[in-house]
């Protein structure tokens, strides 16, 4: 794994790409904490843990790192994007839920709560209304190839809802999803996981497999970058 990195690391060196710069959004925050995990906690709590790994891995393969939204305060969709300018490269990093039908009802530590047990995995959104389509999907595409090579499994529970741009890569069409058709920038939204999946969320807590998934993401980044910058 190590000596993946240092390769991607000194190609990205070695063609001039030491300025990309990804912006790296926080999902969510203080005011709307998004979904609330089976055991109650905030998904804004998980984004902002993974994406603190993932501003490190991207780091260790050269590249800037642009922290958008790390404290919750940017309340607005749009603001978002816009805190972003300048950068090359748009990835929110998101946890992912269930349809309310799906949910049902236990106890937790004295709480009732809600969990669903029916889906569980990784995906990604691009929007054909980006101001660059093209960038956006092969680099969904590259960190769900990334993703998968690494040994992480997609989900498939959006799908017709959400139609695919590359179904062997987990790479789902949402065209009017403010943060990715607000750009300026190749934008893509990273769901990690089902946070209301007991077991995932288990998974998703634990700070080796959140390194290891990081590692996978940024070398699809990192990857994208390389291609693009040609």
């Amino acid at each position: 794994m190590m000596r993946r990195t240092l390769i991607v690391a000194a190609l990205l060196l070695t063609h001039d790409a030491r300025a990309a710069e990804v912006a790296v959004d926080v999902g969510h925050g203080l005011a709307d904490p998004g979904a609330i995990s089976a055991r109650g906690r905030p998904e804004f709590a998980f984004n902002r843990d993974f994406a603190a790994r993932l501003g490190d891995a991207l780091a260790a393969r050269g590249l800037a790192v642009c922290p958008v939204n790390f404290d919750g305060r940017i309340g607005s969709l749009v603001a978002r994007p816009q805190a972003a300018a300048g950068a090359d490269f748009f990835l929110s990093v998101h946890h992912d839920s269930v349809s309310a039908e799906l949910l049902q009802e236990w106890q937790w530590q004295g709480r009732t709560l809600t969990y669903s047990d029916a889906h569980a995995g990784f995906s990604l959104y691009v929007s054909r209304a980006s101001p660059a389509p093209a960038t956006s999907g092969r680099c969904a595409s590259a960190i769900g190839a990334m993703m998968r090579r690494a040994g992480f499994v997609p989900t498939r529970h959006h799908f017709p809802k959400r139609p695919w741009a590359d179904e062997t890569n987990a790479v789902h069409f949402y065209d009017n999803l403010v943060v990715l058709y607000r750009t300026t920038l190749p934008a893509v939204l990273f769901e990690a996981g089902v946070i209301k999946h007991r077991d995932e969320e288990l998974l998703l807590a634990d700070p080796q497999r959140q390194a290891r998934m990081a590692d996978a993401v940024a070398t699809g980044v990192a990857a994208c970058l390389y291609v693009a910058g040609k």
